[in-house]
């Protein structure tokens, strides 16, 4: 039997808006004074919501516990393109946003459920011959991406107060929700935007289990310790 310390396995975090998710790896690195942490699934700096920290021997599972299904809440705003499909990014259009209902966004969203090639945006953090997208994308640069696939098992809108829509999706790893966002936006012909988002599951687990980032930087380790799901729990 292997001896694991009370700090290899997995952490829940409750991601606030404006950190990257290094961001709170590096803290909680530095806080804990602990060798080995990393993340499972990146949330961009504007996304909130649940991030999963691996430490220690849970590090060997980031790979198994990154390819799970994913749950999204957010918004979109529709009338207004970004080049980044997200409220972070530079307007590039605006357009008006003709009349429209929470049903009819509905049976525009049901056309993306299903496998589907998604093309991934340039403000991305894939790399091309090394060099993350994102910063070719700031030098002006627009270059050939790969699609990806990907697979949407649910995708629908709960309210819609124009020009914002209030969605929920279910979706495999590796989705682009903000180019979701985009499509969604071309297909309603006013462009949109992803103004917001949340991630709410992660294959097994849940953000209401979640512990929000700048509470667990307050803990003291022996209370860290009893939040940290098992190494031999993740198997």
């Amino acid at each position: 039997m292997h001896d694991f310390d009370p700090l290899d396995g997995a952490l829940l975090i409750d991601k606030p808006a404006g950190p990257t998710s290094h961001d709170v790896v590096d803290a909680i690195r530095r806080e804990f004074r602990l060798k080995k942490v990393g993340h499972c699934g990146t949330l961009d700096p504007n996304a909130t919501g649940l991030l999963i920290i691996v430490l220690g021997r849970g590090t060997k599972l980031s790979e198994k516990l990154m390819s799970s299904d994913k749950v999204y809440e957010g918004t979109i705003k529709f009338g207004e393109s970004t080049d980044s499909y997200d409220a972070a990014g530079e307007l590039t259009a605006s357009l008006p946003v003709p009349p429209t209902t929470v049903e009819e966004l509905n049976e525009l969203a049901k056309s993306f459920v299903g496998d589907q090639m998604q093309m991934p945006p340039m403000v991305s953090a894939i790399k091309k011959d090394g060099v993350p997208l994102y910063k070719l994308a700031r030098k002006g640069l627009d270059v050939p991406r790969e699609p990806r696939l990907i697979h949407i098992y649910n995708f629908k809108f709960s309210e819609y107060h124009e020009p914002v829509g209030y969605f929920r999706v279910a979706c495999t790893k590796g989705t682009y929700v903000r180019s979701l966002a985009h499509e969604l936006g071309n297909k309603l012909g006013s462009g949109a935007h992803l103004a917001t988002l949340r991630r709410t599951v992660s294959g097994k687990f849940d953000v209401a289990d979640a512990i929000e980032f700048e509470h667990a930087l307050g803990l003291p380790l022996s209370e860290l310790e009893k939040k940290v799901i098992p190494f031999l729990k993740l198997i």
